[in-house]
């Protein structure tokens, strides 16, 4: 059988020193895990320290990560700074069970009860204030005690300076405006930052207020109503009163062009026949009868002389002062209207505008005559 030799002196050494080693390390993993902690994000640490002459919370708040500190003589105190939302409503189904809503009175002593809803977070430098103030780090029940009260007081002041159908209509947005710049001013040096001021849903009134402004509002939106209706009746009229006239000018205008349309076509007759007055002659008339005598005779003469187609030539194309005075008018016009048409003055190389056109020619027969019968 083998023997068994105990160990040697070296090898207990050795043992003994491991154990002591390992021990030494265990206790150093305590102490270091009982000294140190982490700071999470969207928190910090507030050191306090719990003896020597500097005791109390340190001004100095630790940001996010590993801290260390002597647990014998320092406390580490974490801080949230995150957002915190916080409802103060009746429905017992939402924040508390308990009614929390906040009632204030208005100008009139109306009191109004609502939900109100707020979020805010701390400022991170000013955390150690906060906390040596209230030595709290449950921002939940600070705000249910101290930022609570102020809320309240802060509707209390505002609604009381505002009558109560300003509130409960178009001045609910002021009020809360209103009461968050209070709140800023008054919790803002402990560190609060108010992020959001909100009335949920709507406002709670008496019976008989909330009956009676419900009506006053009816009769303002009936009146405003009736406003428009008289606006848009009194723009009607005034188009139609615009469309009379328009209509009335369009008629003057028509009348007035067809009158012109007239007096253009009786100018232009007239001229025509003065001209032709003008340009006729005893020959020229002379000539356009035999032009248009068949050659006969009348079967019954009664024994009498032939008669001769003859022309008084005293009375033919002669114009009296005025005529001649009207056309050289009419021609001179004339003159002036292609002048202008053409964008040039009138020519006066050949013809004076009040001159008149000169008679033309008699024109000469092409046939001799023909012999008139022997008797």
């Amino acid at each position: 059988m083998a023997t068994i030799r105990p160990p040697s002196d070296t090898a207990k050494s050795f043992l003994r020193r491991a154990g002591l080693l390992v021990a030494a390390l265990i206790v150093l993993g305590i102490v270091l895990s009982s000294c140190t902690t982490r700071v999470d994000a969207a928190h910090v640490g507030i050191k306090i320290k719990l003896a020597g002459t500097d005791r109390g919370v340190d001004d100095i708040p630790q940001v996010t990560g590993w801290v260390f500190y002597n647990p014998l003589t320092e406390q580490l105190i974490l801080f949230p700074t995150s957002v915190q939302n916080i409802v103060w409503t009746k429905d017992p189904h939402e924040g508390s069970p308990k009614d929390e809503s906040i009632t204030f009175s208005s100008q009139e002593g109306v009191n109004i009860n609502a939900d109100i809803g707020l979020a805010f977070h701390i400022e991170a430098k000013k955390a150690p204030h906060l906390y040596l103030r209230f030595r709290k780090n449950d921002l939940v029940a600070l705000a249910d005690g101290y930022v609570r009260n102020a809320v309240r007081e802060g509707f209390s002041i505002e609604a009381s300076q505002m009558p109560v159908q300003e509130i409960y209509g178009s001045g609910k947005g002021k009020l809360v405006t209103n009461v968050q710049k209070r709140l800023q001013d008054l919790l803002g040096p402990d560190g609060f930052v108010i992020d959001q001021l909100t009335i949920n849903g709507a406002l709670r009134l008496p019976e008989n207020v909330a009956t009676a402004i419900n009506r006053a509002m009816e009769a303002t939106q009936l009146s405003i109503q009736a406003e428009n209706r008289v606006r848009q009746v009194k723009a009607e009229a005034e188009q139609a009163i615009t469309q009379a006239k328009g209509a009335a000018e369009a008629a003057r205008e028509r009348a007035r062009g067809e009158a012109d349309a007239r007096l253009i076509t009786a100018r232009a007759e007239a001229k025509a026949n003065l001209i032709l007055r003008a340009s006729t002659s005893p020959l020229v008339l002379q000539y356009r009868a035999l032009e248009r005598w068949n050659g006969k005779l009348p079967v019954m003469n009664g024994g009498g002389a032939l008669p001769l187609l003859t022309f008084d030539v005293s009375k033919v194309g002669a114009l009296s002062a005025d005529e001649e005075k009207l056309l050289k008018d009419l021609l001179a016009e004339d003159e002036a209207d292609h002048a202008k048409g053409k964008g040039d003055a009138p020519k006066t190389g050949d013809k004076k505008p009040d001159e008149p056109a000169p008679a033309p020619d008699a024109p000469k027969p092409d046939a001799p005559k023909p012999d008139a019968p022997k008797p």
